[in-house]
């Protein structure tokens, strides 16, 4: 059992063992956050929202049920590392392909076990969430400074997003889908409504998207601060008076910022599979699956031309907005769930509905 370390911004260590790729003379930066879902570890893991961060997963078994190769969120994962209570060493399960371990090793993921996790999440909750270190165990608090003082960064979407457009054929409602990091099941629940489907950059141009003859546009959701791609709100503002909008998690806080509207960072987010969100015409509580450190300001979205539609009931923030004259509506949350509950998918019909209208 080879032991490294998680060392914290606050100065903070935990020695733990080393379940993931070898960090031998080398370190792995990232920003801490946790997730409390109690299973689907492997599509957090391969979310590209996760990019540049480091996971604590708040359940204590983690990797129990092992990976598959059906359940991958994108092809290629782009979290920092992994931090868990216990990781087996084998997974049982039907469908089960190879070990978590297994799994860190071959994308080069470093990965922490035996550490209390519901400690650190804790902390993160009292101070935030901020940026720690995975690194050998012979690494001192002094040596892990200057690693952590270095920036992460803001070019994330930029990273995780595809570089050429993607056709992926339908008989349906042809769907131009933003990618600024998008999940698989965003696809698929676009393919099992039968949509033909055009996956496009990030920074595709309002042109580009016109010469694909959509009749309706999704934004995706995606990493990082949605105030560091500017560029592409202007293109926003372009395609909602052209076709109807869906706007999913970053797409949501790019649809605000776009409108009007403003963001800020939270505390410590919102990730797992257990988030209640109220729709406010509909008057009911929906269960939700959320990955998100930004979020719309409450007050922000009265001076924009956005009206909210749903609240989040633990917190009161923003998890839905509709546009005041267009058919243009977004959600904080992940509808396509996975992992989590699939209350919300319907508003994927609702999307293609104010496409027919």
């Amino acid at each position: 059992m080879k032991k490294i370390k998680l060392i914290l911004e606050t100065g903070e260590e935990f020695v733990g063992e080393s379940i993931g790729h070898e960090i031998d003379g080398a370190h792995s930066l990232g920003e801490l956050v946790f997730n409390t879902s109690m299973t689907g570890y492997q599509e957090i893991i391969s979310d590209p929202s996760y990019c540049d961060q480091m996971v604590v997963m708040t359940y204590p078994l983690i990797g129990n049920y092992g990976v598959n190769k059906d359940d991958f969120e994108s092809l290629t994962p782009a979290l920092k590392g992994l931090v868990v209570r216990e990781c087996p060493s084998e997974g049982s399960n039907w469908r089960n392909e190879y070990s978590l371990r297994d799994f860190l090793k071959r994308f080069k993921i470093p990965g922490i076990a035996g550490l209390d996790t519901r400690e650190l999440t804790k902390k993160i909750r009292e101070k935030g969430v901020m940026k720690a270190v995975l690194v050998p165990e012979t690494f001192s608090v002094a040596d892990a400074k200057p690693l952590l003082e270095k920036s992460l960064g803001n070019d994330q979407i930029a990273r995780v997003s595809i570089k050429n457009p993607i056709h992926f054929p339908g008989e349906g409602k042809r769907i131009v889908l933003m990618d600024f990091g998008y999940k698989k099941n965003i696809l698929r629940s676009l393919m099992r409504r039968n949509c033909d489907v055009v996956v496009v950059p990030w920074n595709a141009t309002t042109e580009m998207i016109q010469s694909y003859r959509p009749q309706g546009i999704l934004l995706s959701n995606g990493p990082g601060d949605p105030k560091d791609v500017p560029g592409v709100l202007p293109v926003i503002r372009d395609l909602q008076k052209m076709y109807p909008m869906f706007c999913i998690c970053m797409g949501h806080q790019l649809f605000a910022l776009a409108n009007g509207a403003d963001t800020e960072k939270l505390k410590f987010g919102h990730r797992g599979g257990n988030h209640p969100v109220k729709d406010l015409s509909l008057g009911k509580v929906f269960m939700s699956s959320q990955n998100h450190g930004y979020a719309v300001t409450v007050s922000s979205v009265e001076k924009s031309n956005l009206e909210i539609s749903q609240i989040n009931i633990n917190d009161n923030t923003v998890e839905g907005l509709r546009h005041k004259t267009l058919p243009a509506f977004s959600v904080q949350y992940h509808p396509e769930a996975c992992p989590g509950p699939e209350d919300t998918g319907w508003l994927f019909d609702d999307f293609l509905n104010s496409i027919r209208k």
